[in-house]
């Protein structure tokens, strides 16, 4: 069954030129990150200084675009940056890229090569349909600090990712909730890549196409879908 995935009129008013393609799969094979996966991961941060030449992320106009999209909906993208800048930054320093688990190290891969935000959710995990929305300050979102689960609450205008259940990422592709996170045991997952204007909607489509190349290399026999570009110009 196709996972529905919606955009309320707030948040298309607020990023006119929000574009976001999904790939659901079903049949993946997750695992621990392995040899494979951080090959894919030092490829990306050598793709991404390359396409940097020397900027900071933030430089980057796509990055910039973010940064202008995050103030405009009440945070400081210098405090909390998009998934892909905050990568990004990582890819470049001496930490290098986080080791989580095989799905989510193709996905981060894509992001840092391509500076495009990427998520993967549990389809298995989600309640009803996703749905991208404003807050109203209300919506539970349930995380983890210091060691135990506690519940938090956007803030009020803040852009967030929700099902039924409540909250599934907080402002907009900042923190991702533990609740529908792509673990080893996922075999269903929904992989959302989202850009602004003035980055190409064919760059998203391919960056898209090579995150479902790569779902198929390490789950062969998978069902993925790629579906088109919906955006919100």
């Amino acid at each position: 069954m196709t996972l529905t995935l919606t955009v309320s009129d707030d948040v298309r008013a607020l990023a006119p030129g929000f574009t976001h393609v999904a790939i659901e799969a079903h049949g993946l094979v997750n695992g621990p990150s392995n040899e494979a996966g951080s090959a894919l991961l030092d490829d990306a941060a050598r793709r991404l200084a390359v396409r940097l030449g020397g900027r900071a992320p933030h430089e980057d106009p796509h990055m910039a675009a973010w940064r202008e999209t995050y103030t405009a909906f009440g945070s400081k993208p210098s405090r909390t940056r998009n998934s892909a800048e905050a990568l990004a930054k990582r890819a470049l320093s001496g930490a290098g890229l986080p080791r989580i688990n095989l799905l989510v190290d193709l996905y981060n891969a894509v992001s840092v090569a391509h500076l495009i935000p990427v998520g993967g959710e549990d389809i298995d995990r989600i309640e009803g349909g996703m749905r991208l929305i404003r807050a109203t300050g209300e919506e539970d979102f349930v995380t983890v600090a210091g060691g135990e689960e506690t519940v938090e609450h956007p803030d009020a205008g803040e852009v967030v990712w929700r099902d039924d259940a409540g909250v599934t990422c907080r402002r907009w592709n900042w923190r991702q909730g533990p609740r529908t996170r792509l673990t080893e045991r996922t075999t269903s997952g929904i992989f959302l890549l989202e850009s602004l204007a003035p980055m190409p909607v064919a760059e998203v489509t391919a960056a898209a196409a090579e995150l479902a190349e790569l779902l198929a290399k390490f789950s062969p026999g998978a069902d993925i879908a790629v579906r088109a570009p919906e955006s919100s110009a």
